[in-house]
């Protein structure tokens, strides 16, 4: 590894030129995740690598753990995995809140097999499809002490024959002894720590993984009601947390605080594995994350105390910290890193003035690892996600009905691909003998990826967003697919036709809505179809916020349902509820050209022009002010 080409001068964008003139192969990166931990564990032994929070209210009274303990740790759950048949292609599914068992656990399973994290809030019928897709056979998951509900769920899971063994969690300051497991005929039931610490912890018995070999396996909305595992391989892993880590903003010194849950990429990459590169500390909150409202009253004075530089987070954390008295000293935190969903300019500005710390947006998805693009603090440009990393390519395509693409020059809208070493190498769609098989579903063309959004990419790799191709609704960086809750209204005996979309919100970004048509002569109300949807669909955040009933739904010319004028429609109404009683609005109408949605608000007093403003910057909103005649 050539540490002296590791670190490229990369502050500002015009940067980036200087540093792709050394090909990456040059730079000497880890073949691993856990080359990557190896390394940070020889360079940084006796540093601390993680601190933990048990909860919010215990904030000062945090566990420390070093980079050779880490290490150490991993090592001897890695082993513990080894022993029970775990070899490199063989899925290890975790399902629990964050806690410090779960990052040993996730980085062990990418050491002895393929990590495969599951948000413990699906469905049971997801989680059951998502082990079955991955052929996961161990589940490491949570305890009853750190969340009883994956807990009971855990249990029926393992009855059923789904797995055949189980490790659990406990939480990250428990206490001992540590309660009695029961007895599950046919599968064995253990503490993950307990029965790991017997192993010394020095080296991993098993063969080390390379560069393409998989590292995990993520489960990703799609436009279907059948989940999705996205495949990462440690390649892919490693080279786009060196390009989160090539940055000089933030050194060995700094502090990263981290509080998403480690089912989303942006966790695992952006705060376990890029921190790794430079030895920095990362300060994670406990098992309920960001979701735990005490977080809020306390955590200016954790990041006073904990000195921290850096923080990444969704929309809606930095919409609630804006409220949040600045009660402590902030000089520590140099940026704030937002993604995962739209940002909304009000959410921004207020963060900014509020507490004087930039928000840095960024841009990425599952399928390219996590991070694509990425904002300076010292160069904004709001509007923008941010300029492509290096070493990823990106640019905008017109695909024609027979799906052929054309590239678009700079500053055309188009669907945005992209290409290079954080291109995922596809689904997985079934199992072989040599490991899981892939398909890129046709989302992979030639080794570009079409991720669905559309955008416009200026000549220096700034990337606009304009509006979404796909139908997935992002409620405060949740992914929720339509199809869920359009099935859940099809189910009643009334509905003829559904079709979910996402309505503009100034605290989730979106929220879902639906909207339906009747069979002839029904009768069922507004109301009732929305108490039965909240029956029907067990994923909590997908249960719309409203349902409309129509005459009909819009369709293409084909047929086909056509959800954007559903989802002008549904920006509409935000905007006349949020500007009624307004003096001097004339009209209010939307415009979708190119895929997008603007809202064009008519105005008959230019002096108004700034209450809109006001009121529409809360939210994710295209809009313009149009000038018009009493």
């Amino acid at each position: 590894m050539n540490e002296d080409l590791l670190w490229p001068a990369y502050r500002t964008p015009t940067d980036l030129a200087s540093v792709e003139a050394t090909a990456l192969e040059e730079r000497g990166l880890p073949a691993s995740t856990y080359e990557l931990l190896v390394r940070a564990a020889r360079l940084w032994p006796e540093k601390t690598a993680v601190t933990v929070l048990p909860d919010a209210a215990r904030w000062r009274q945090p566990i420390h753990c070093s980079f050779s303990e880490l290490l150490a740790q991993v090592h001897r759950t890695a082993n513990l995995l080894h022993g029970l048949g775990v070899r490199r292609h063989d899925a290890v599914a975790l399902m629990a809140p964050n806690c410090h068992g779960l990052l040993v656990a996730t980085l062990a399973a990418q050491l002895a097999g393929v990590a495969a994290p599951i948000n413990s809030a699906l469905s049971p019928e997801h989680i059951g499809e998502l082990l079955d897709r991955s052929g996961a056979r161990i589940l490491i998951a949570s305890g009853p002490e750190l969340d009883e509900s994956t807990w009971e769920n855990t249990q029926k899971l393992a009855a059923s024959g789904a797995v055949d063994g189980l490790l659990v969690l406990r939480p990250t300051d428990a206490p001992t002894p540590a309660p009695t497991l029961p007895d599950l005929p046919g599968v064995k039931v253990a503490y993950a720590s307990g029965t790991a610490d017997a192993d010394d912890g020095a080296v991993f018995v098993g063969v080390p993984p390379a560069s393409d070999d998989l590292a995990a396996l993520f489960h990703t909305g799609g436009t279907t009601g059948t989940p999705k595992l996205a495949a990462h391989t440690h390649g892919n892993e490693v080279a786009n947390a060196w390009m989160i880590a090539a940055n000089e903003l933030l050194s060995e010194d700094s502090v990263v605080f981290a509080g998403l849950p480690l089912f989303h990429v942006n966790a695992l990459l952006v705060t376990l594995l890029a921190p790794l590169f430079k030895g920095q500390t990362v300060v994670w909150t406990g098992p309920q994350g960001y979701r735990e409202p005490a977080l809020y009253g306390a955590f200016w004075e954790i990041v006073e105390h904990y000195k921290v530089s850096a923080m990444s987070a969704v929309p809606t954390v930095y919409a609630v910290l804006s409220g949040c008295p600045v009660n402590a000293d902030l000089s520590s935190l140099q940026f704030a890193m937002v993604g995962a969903s739209p940002l909304p300019t009000a959410v921004r500005e207020n963060f900014q003035a509020h507490t004087g710390v930039p928000l840095v947006e960024g841009y990425g998805l599952t399928e390219a690892t996590c991070a694509t693009a990425r904002s300076f603090p010292d160069h904004p440009r709001p509007g923008e996600v941010g300029q492509r990393m290096p070493y990823q390519q990106v640019k905008v395509v017109r695909i024609g009905p027979d799906g052929c693409w054309q590239d678009l020059p700079p500053g055309q809208v188009g669907v945005l691909a992209i290409s290079g070493p954080s291109v995922f190498p596809g689904y997985v769609v079934g199992r072989t003998d040599g490991g899981h098989a892939l398909d890129g579903l046709g989302k992979l063309v030639d080794g570009w990826l079409d991720t669905g959004d559309l955008a416009r990419v200026d000549a220096d790799g700034f990337i606009h967003l304009v509006g979404r191709g796909k139908d997935l609704i992002i409620r405060g960086g949740h992914n929720i697919d339509p199809a869920v809750i359009e099935d859940a209204l099809l189910s009643h005996p009334d509905v003829a036709a559904a079709s979910a979309v996402g309505r503009p919100d100034r605290h989730a970004g979106e929220v879902p809505v639906a909207y339906v048509a009747l069979h002839p002569c029904a009768s069922a109300t507004e109301d009732q179809l929305l108490a039965w949807s909240a029956d029907e669909i067990t994923e909590r955040a997908a249960v719309p916020k409203a349902v409309v009933v129509r005459d009909t739904l819009p369709v293409t010319d084909v047929g086909k349902p056509y959800k954007l004028a559903l989802r002008a429609e549904a920006a509409r109404d935000v905007v006349l509820g949020e500007l009624h009683g307004l003096a001097g609005i004339r009209s209010v109408d939307t415009v979708v050209e190119d895929g997008s949605v603007t809202i064009l608000v008519g105005v008959t007093d230019p002096g108004v022009e700034a209450a809109v403003g006001a009121l529409l910057g809360q939210y994710t909103l295209t809009w313009r002010v149009v000038r018009r005649k009493e």
